[in-house]
């Protein structure tokens, strides 16, 4: 059974990145399933640090993009997700492709939601796991 509350889609996730820091850093969503959203970030000029290595900071934008995102369109109509918390540990470097990353509530209440988040490289190895916590605002009268 499906978590979307609010009408989702590929291109209307798309739609609202030109002009922000996903749409700089080339951040594509690609898939939406039943319990899951997915989108893939390049490893490229844009999002390496000097070393030639993803940085960190990209993939926990891509991992707040994802958990917020999905926060958002897992609410009823009205409701607004905001992020409290976001960690993230960096278990593999990439250097080059994509990566990946796959976004799952692990609790979905009323005034909070938490959802994981594991990115992964083009070979399927994990790159970072990453958990974020948001507030659930709710439509002021």
């Amino acid at each position: 059974m499906a978590i979307w509350q609010k009408p989702i889609d590929l291109q209307a996730l798309n739609d609202l990145s030109p002009n922000t820091a996903v749409g700089h850093l080339g951040i594509e969503f690609i898939e939406i399933g039943d319990d899951f959203l997915r989108a893939r970030v390049p490893v490229d000029q844009r999002t390496v640090q000097p070393f030639g290595l993803l940085h960190g900071g990209v993939s926990v934008v891509l991992a707040e993009t994802l958990g917020s995102m999905g926060a958002y369109f897992a609410s009823p109509e009205g409701h607004r997700a905001v992020g409290l918390d976001i960690n993230a540990n960096h278990l593999r470097a990439a250097t080059s492709g994509w990566v990946t990353g796959t976004a799952r509530p692990v609790h979905r209440g009323r005034t909070t939601q938490v959802w994981q988040i594991e990115l992964a490289n083009e070979a399927g190895e994990l790159v970072c796991i990453s958990r974020i916590t948001m507030a659930m605002l709710v439509p002021r009268d």
